[in-house]
């Protein structure tokens, strides 16, 4: 059956099996005929969450399994009296918070066939917060319908993963991704293309790719400061750098992210623009400014690891090179630069720097300091001569 031009399922991309899986399940005409409790999987930037909410609003329409316009705005807003949501800016979801979700669970839906339960990032709870959520999946009220969503069934508890039905997806082919973000962002295909290679098929980090002109000069940037290192005083300089690049990105996301909920949070509490916030409701503003402290930390943490990731294609590319592999390259537009890299150096050596980038992912999430990290990974990109060894520069 077709889907609509104004399903739901519109914005979605390289995923026509799940599509079709969730929106057969959205179009059951009895409740009994209808899964209680689903867990989507994918890489990151296969588009999970964006998958969960465009099931969540097809189950909430009115109006049949791709959805209706009204129902969709309010979804996308997280307004929708029957739509109930976790996600966090931290790095667990605490305990509170899923029992504070279940307890909202055993709710009738007021204005839908039923009451939709998203958690993102369900990886992130402990066991001892996964045992809270098993015993609202043991037994859920008739109507209710849980959406989970994780990068693996193997990030979830095997007692969870048994009560859920899993989808999950793959990672998109680049041309499937670039014309989305060409048909939604109104940017030229080959714009789009270069921005979905560059992302690796990464539908968020493609779209701000593709509108953002700051974001591709930073990742440009970074990827010529890796390909410029000769001594250990450009691994230092590199590294400090790069931090700049990733602070400069972080700031850039939440900056105006915070603005936009510091507003929301006013309007709600009833506080005009400018006004002085009246003493009994500042508690709350110093909730929601904690909650974006904690987000920019993470923040940055993603800017490093963006960076890292960057770097790997990098790497990646030039072993394709000195292999002679013929494979298309993430990064073709440095092709002739990645070309004297790969011959100032052996694949062995390429390899070594590929396993330093993961090292050094590895040490920050154990709290390592992010400029010692670098440093120590940057040290194994060194490529201080030519093929000749007439150690010109080959920049």
């Amino acid at each position: 059956m077709p889907v609509a031009e104004t399903s739901v399922w519109e914005d979605l991309t390289g995923q026509p099996a799940a599509i079709a899986t969730l929106r057969a399940a959205a179009a059951a005409t009895s409740s009994a005929s209808m899964t209680h409790a689903w867990l989507i999987t994918g890489p990151p930037g296969s588009g999970r969450s964006n998958l969960a909410y465009a099931f969540a609003a097809a189950l909430l329409s009115r109006s049949g399994p791709d959805g209706d316009a009204a129902t969709t705005r309010e979804v996308r807003a997280r307004t929708h009296p029957d739509l109930s949501v976790l996600s966090t800016e931290r790095v667990i979801i605490s305990i509170d918070e899923v029992r504070a979700l279940v307890t909202s669970s055993q709710f009738s839906p007021s204005v839908s066939r039923y009451r939709v339960m998203v958690i993102e990032d369900a990886d992130r709870m402990s066991e001892r917060t996964s045992n809270v959520l098993l015993k609202a999946l043991e037994e859920p009220p008739e109507r209710t319908v849980w959406i989970l969503c994780a990068p693996s069934d193997a990030d979830l508890l095997p007692t969870i993963r048994s009560r859920v039905r899993t989808v999950r997806l793959r990672v998109p082919a680049v041309a499937d991704v670039a014309e989305l973000i060409a048909r939604r962002d109104g940017v030229g295909m080959d714009v789009a293309e270069r921005a979905a290679r560059h992302a690796q098929s990464h539908i968020g980090m493609a779209h701000r790719l593709a509108t953002n002109d700051e974001a591709r000069a930073r990742r440009e940037e970074t990827l010529e400061l890796a390909l410029g290192i000769r001594t250990v005083a450009d691994v230092v300089g590199c590294a400090a750098r790069m931090l700049e690049i990733a602070g400069a990105d972080a700031k850039a996301i939440t900056d105006e992210r915070d603005a936009e909920e510091r507003a929301d949070a006013l309007q709600s509490l009833g506080v005009s623009e400018g006004a002085a916030v009246p003493a009994q409701l500042r508690s709350q503003l110093r909730q929601l400014e904690e909650d974006q402290k904690r987000r920019a930390t993470r923040s940055l943490r993603d800017g490093i690891d963006r960076i890292l990731t960057d770097l790997l294609s990098l790497y990646r590319d030039v072993l394709l090179l000195q292999l002679d592999a013929g494979a298309p390259l993430v990064n073709a537009e440095l092709e002739e630069k990645m070309r004297r890299v790969a011959r100032a150096s052996t694949p062995a050596q390429t390899l070594a720097t590929m396993d330093a980038v993961q090292a050094a992912r590895e040490r920050i999430a154990g709290n390592v300091m992010p400029a010692l990290a670098l440093e120590a990974m940057l040290v194994s990109a060194r490529r201080p001569r030519n093929p000749d060894g007439a150690g010109r520069d080959f920049r």
